[in-house]
């Protein structure tokens, strides 16, 4: 049992043989065209469907514990992009400078929703807060990330799609945020309904990124990804991925307890700002790069998402076994 927590779940192996199938039959042509157009049809949906899953209530709880919230934004969207450019002279001898291009874009995107949630709740942290801060998290990085893309990610020769980050912002607003919000208000139409078919959620969620990751490595391949990133960079790109999120969650732990927030409150900083979305970053990655740039620019996230997911359960649990410990402390003190 203990083995399996370090193992690649489905999602993942599936992830691995899409980026295969690419690798081997790239699609091209009209066959590109036509995957562009289904994988923009999508996310959309794929947006609509979270719009019509989060409830008011869910927003707007917590939202008065602005200290934690402010924390976890500045971990999010300041100290992760200071760490990708501080980093920048032991990273540039790891990885190429595309890979290093995917490093500083996942260091500018927003929180994770699901995972970040589903680990506070593991590890018994403050679960009101952390729904608060991650969604809210998701909904700024659609301004925020553009604006971090130009200012950290250009500087630095990403292959950029568009030199505005306001035009970028208003293409992320009418693919992302206009279906999110037009499923917002279908929620009393078409909440209860989403709320009993997660699966539905769960499958337009894991098949859209799927589509993204093939037609972005499709492009990819096609102008000679594999060639150029050798094995040392691959590797090095793990050895990355591992400092970064041992720093982020490193950092976080010291803030929170710095500053004085309970172990609940801690919970909630530690997974809701160490985190980085794969859902929100394939996406904005399509909008955001050209299209032959995008499969070596997702290849750090795609890493760093499953290495997140590995690290943070095991953390979650070792969390909930301290505040199991700690309970029955007390009550036998109580005795």
């Amino acid at each position: 049992m203990a083995r399996s927590r370090f193992l690649p779940d489905n999602f993942t192996l599936t992830l691995v043989a899409v980026v295969t199938l690419a690798s081997l039959l790239p699609a091209s042509g009209r066959v590109a065209h036509f995957f562009e157009g289904l994988t923009t049809v999508a996310i959309g949906l794929l947006f609509f469907l979270h719009g019509a899953k989060l409830s008011r209530e869910a927003i707007l709880a917590g939202i008065t514990h602005w200290r934690l919230h402010l924390l976890v934004f500045a971990a999010t969207f300041i100290l992760f992009p200071l760490l990708g450019l501080a980093l920048r002279p032991a990273l540039s001898l790891l990885v190429t400078p595309q890979l290093y291009t995917g490093v500083l874009f996942l260091c500018v995107l927003p929180a994770t929703v699901q995972s970040a949630i589903a680990f506070t709740a593991m590890a018994r942290g403050n679960m009101p807060a952390a729904i608060c801060s991650a969604s809210a998290s998701t909904l700024l990085g659609v301004f925020i990330t553009p604006v971090l893309v130009s200012l950290v990610v250009l500087p630095e020769g990403g292959a950029v799609a568009s030199s505005s980050s306001l035009d970028a912002i208003g293409r992320i607003l009418l693919q992302l945020l206009v279906p999110f919000v037009i499923g917002h208000l279908s929620r009393p139409l078409i909440g209860k309904w989403i709320q009993k078919r997660a699966a539905v959620l769960k499958f337009v969620d894991q098949g859209s990124i799927l589509l993204v990751v093939y037609t972005a490595f499709s492009a990819a391949v096609i102008e000679g990804l594999w060639k150029q990133i050798p094995v040392s960079a691959l590797l090095g790109l793990l050895l990355v991925c591992g400092v970064l999120l041992a720093l982020a969650l490193g950092v976080t732990t010291f803030l929170a307890r710095r500053f004085g927030f309970n172990v609940e409150d801690e919970i909630t900083i530690v997974f809701c700002g160490s985190k980085k979305s794969l859902a929100s970053g394939i996406p904005m990655a399509k909008v955001l790069f050209a299209s032959h740039a995008v499969g070596a620019i997702v290849l750090p996230l795609m890493l760093f998402h499953q290495m997140q997911l590995m690290v943070c359960a095991v953390l979650a649990q070792r969390y909930a076994r301290r505040a199991v410990a700690t309970t029955a402390a007390g009550l036998q003190g109580a005795k």
